[in-house]
């Protein structure tokens, strides 16, 4: 969009009415119990503390102690009181909060319905009237209380809800925050009689399925804010915060098959999916590609994918008009079918896979194996494999397995809070919870504490004990670092650990904090810590994609699977901003550079988008350990072999860690493997890269090898040979930079890979520099 352009005066019409209206803000939550009033009651009492008038009706504080102290003096308007099934309920006083006229209004409910004669059937008409009067609202709804997710919320958990709003409520909100809780929490509240929610509700499995529909709901929100903000800046490609699944089909037989292996792609890794077919429009299909399309119409419309036939174009065209269509619908990953074309057949007629792998950009390209001639498949195998370990109660422990399972019995208990960006109150609910443990009678000790010299901060600590820091010599300056030794002497039932991928100063026992919270862990000390999501060793890619910064400081992801509970905390962009513009994040001299780089409202609405996808795909596979028939994203139907093929350049480590995203969520064996020649020299540069990325895959989980061979030639024949050796369903190789004069002479290793790997799937990554060369 033009920012220069003349606005129309439906535009201009639009901008003037909104100026009248109030503001929507929603806190939503997956069960009642899970701290929305208490957030939405503490925003009111920030608000008054500014200066804006606040006042609260049909709150319910369901006299939990933290919540009641929340509404503090906040001015109460009476709500009207009526009985419903024996069950008081409370409507709103329309007339009474008119006559108030208060610039911000706090209800709880907004899926409630009034009693038979009210103003309005519903308080969310209630709260439309007050809105368009110029009043703001904020209100709170749990997850199942939105028609479209109230059905599947019944089916997977049996949860059903008396009331609810339509789906497209949350459209009308200005701002949506999701309150994060883990089913450990709710179960420890609902203990304590602390928690809302019926019996149904308050199961393990049901609690996780309702927090990862309410993870992915937000996330959708904020994909398609996220959409709208690139258009209006006329920004193409993928984003990097999610993921969208292109598939290329004919009206042929093998078009279910691929259809079929993009939907379990997209639903592994939670992506939409598109699926396109080119035709030639001045031509009638045939009876069989008749058949064909309707059966695949039908497909596509079950499994909810996007169909659309694009105009048929000369065969050299076809890989520019599908990389087009795909840059503009941000797509991340084309899929199509193997080329049955002989090398000579590519040479003079062209070949579209080929095409593709010269002119994409920031696009992935995954090549379905044609299994129907070695295996006789029309669709995918349905049938479950049974999962490793299922008999595993009968099983005598060694024992080393004895021990193994004595050193998880006697580790200590360990808790993630995770952001998509510093200032989002990661620190702030920590101290919280804190203090919540010191009032119940634990010994709670802060080990390490950065409050960046926020206020706040430093105040919610409260009576929490603070570690000093130990002093470190180096190179004759003195640091401070974390007194790890200190904290296993002193024992305490709790540590607040702060900012989790923290580097130490050399020298150091340990090089990472996380490897000085796992000494605390197994010494039986329970540990409380923070991270941000761009920390993730796995996602350091993505980040750059998304803010072109490479993140120096990560941690591997396996620490946070290791961890008992990820728990999110959620902000919105332009709450984030306003809290840097007030100098709650950073020092107010840097302020203004902040926001212009990496706290750009983009940067942050992506990178929320991101943590919100990774939380619940973690949640997913907590989900799927606990009740594998439960999993939203289905089981994966065959068992998988991660095959990663690398070099020394420096697209290596984004390999490697794409080779452990798909490995995990597929839940695959994994082989990372780097052909040596023999002629080249070998010098220490060589060895320190290898060390390099055999450490990184280690890091990771998968397996490292290096194999010889005598001439450059060789490499394909050893890397099919490797891959076939070790059963690899998918091979993973990266987009070729090589110049074309190098090509020519040395052989093209990706064409000759493609035409020996038919019968497996081949995935070729991006190049890093054309995925950074996107326009943004």
């Amino acid at each position: 969009m033009n920012p220069f352009r003349r606005k129309t005066p439906e535009e201009i019409l639009r901008s003037i009415s909104k100026l009248h209206q109030g503001r929507l803000k929603v806190y939503i939550g997956a069960v009642s119990g899970s701290g929305k009033t208490y957030h939405m009651l503490r925003e009111g009492q920030t608000l008054k503390s500014q200066g804006i008038d606040v006042v609260i009706c049909a709150v319910s504080t369901m006299q939990r102690p933290e919540t009641m102290e929340q509404i503090g003096d906040l001015n109460r308007i009476p709500s009207i009181h009526w009985i419903k099934n024996g069950l008081e309920q409370k409507d709103l006083d329309i007339e009474r909060i008119m006559q108030r006229n208060p610039e911000v209004l706090l209800v709880d409910g907004l899926a409630h319905r009034n009693r038979e004669g009210a103003r309005h059937a519903t308080r969310l008409e209630d709260i439309r009237y007050l809105l368009s009067c110029g009043i703001s609202i904020i209100t709170t709804i749990n997850v199942y209380e939105l028609e479209d997710v109230r059905e599947i919320a019944s089916k997977l958990t049996g949860v059903k809800a008396t009331d609810s709003v339509p789906a497209d409520t949350l459209e009308l909100a200005d701002e949506v925050i999701l309150i994060d809780v883990t089913p450990e929490t709710m179960l420890s509240r609902a203990a304590e009689g602390l928690s809302g929610g019926g019996m149904d509700v308050l199961k393990h499995g049901n609690l996780a399925v309702l927090r990862e529909l309410t993870l992915r709901l937000v996330a959708e929100g904020v994909s398609g804010s996220l959409e709208r903000y690139r258009k209006e800046l006329g920004l193409i490609g993928p984003s990097g915060a999610d993921e969208r699944i292109l598939v290329s089909i004919q009206y042929h037989w093998n078009g279910s098959i691929y259809i079929r292996r993009g939907q379990q792609i997209a639903k592994r890794l939670n992506g939409d999916l598109l699926v396109v077919t080119f035709v030639d429009q001045n031509k009638e299909l045939s009876k069989e590609q008749t058949t064909f399309k309707r059966s695949i119409v039908k497909l596509t419309s079950r499994i909810g994918a996007k169909f659309e036939e694009l105009p048929r174009c000369s065969r050299r065209s076809l890989a520019e008009v599908l990389l087009k269509y795909a840059l503009e619908h941000h797509v991340t990953r084309i899929v199509l079918g193997h080329s049955k074309q002989t090398r000579w057949q590519e040479l003079y007629e062209g070949s579209i896979i080929h095409d593709l792998l010269q002119r994409t950009r920031g696009v992935d390209i995954f090549i379905v194996a044609d299994r129907t001639e070695l295996e006789g498949e029309r669709i995918l195998p349905a049938q479950i494999n049974r999962p490793p370990g299922s008999f595993e109660s009968f099983h005598r422990l060694n024992p080393q397995e004895i021990d193994q399972k004595i050193r998880q019995i006697k580790r200590g208990r360990f808790k993630v809070y995770i952001g998509a960006a510093p200032g989002v109150g990661k620190t702030y609910t920590m101290l919280r919870e804190g203090n919540d443990l010191l009032r119940k009678g634990i010994y709670v000790l802060t080990g390490l504490l950065e409050t960046h010299g926020r206020k706040e901060t430093l105040t919610q600590a409260g009576k929490l004990e603070i570690l000093p820091r130990k002093i470190v010599d180096y190179r004759g300056t003195q640091l401070e670092e974390m007194d790890t030794d200190e904290i296993i002497r002193r024992n305490p039932d709790v540590v607040l650990v702060d900012e989790l991928a923290h580097t130490n100063v050399p020298g150091s026992k340990h090089k990472k904090r996380y490897e000085d919270v796992l000494d605390i862990l197994g010494a039986g000390i329970s540990v409380i810590t923070t991270v941000n999501v761009q920390h993730l060793e796995s996602l350091n890619d993505s980040v750059e994609q998304i803010t072109g910064v490479r993140v120096r400081e990560t941690v591997p992801d396996h620490i946070l699977q290791l961890a008992d509970e990820v728990q999110l905390i959620d902000v919105t962009p332009e709450s984030l901003q306003q809290r840097m513009k007030d100098g709650k994040i950073y020092a107010l001299d840097k302020v203004n550079q902040a926001l212009s780089h990496f706290f750009k409202t983009g940067n942050l609405i992506a990178l929320r988008e991101l943590a919100l996808r990774e939380l619940a795909d973690d949640v997913d596979e907590r989900l799927e350990s606990w009740e594998r028939s439960n999993s939203l994203r289905g089981p994966w139907r065959r068992q998988e072999v991660i095959y990663v093929c690398v070099s020394l350049s420096s697209q290596a480590e984004r390999l490697i860690r794409r080779g452990f995203r798909i490995a995990h969520r597929l839940k695959a064996t994994w082989y990372v493997t780097f052909v040596r020649v023999e002629s080249l020299s070998s010098n220490r540069d060589i060895k320190d890269r290898l060390e390099m990325l055999h450490t990184l895959s280690e890091q990771l989980g998968g397996t490292f090898i290096v194999q010889k061979a005598e001439h450059q030639k060789d490499i394909p024949s050893i890397l099919m040979t490797e891959a076939d050796k070790a059963g690899a369903t998918q091979m993973i190789i990266g987009q070729s930079s090589a110049a074309v004069w190098k090509q020519i002479r040395q052989g093209n290793i990706i064409k000759k890979l493609l035409r020996g790997t038919r019968h497996m799937d081949v995935l070729v990554v991006a190049d890093n520099e054309t995925r950074n060369g996107l326009k943004r």
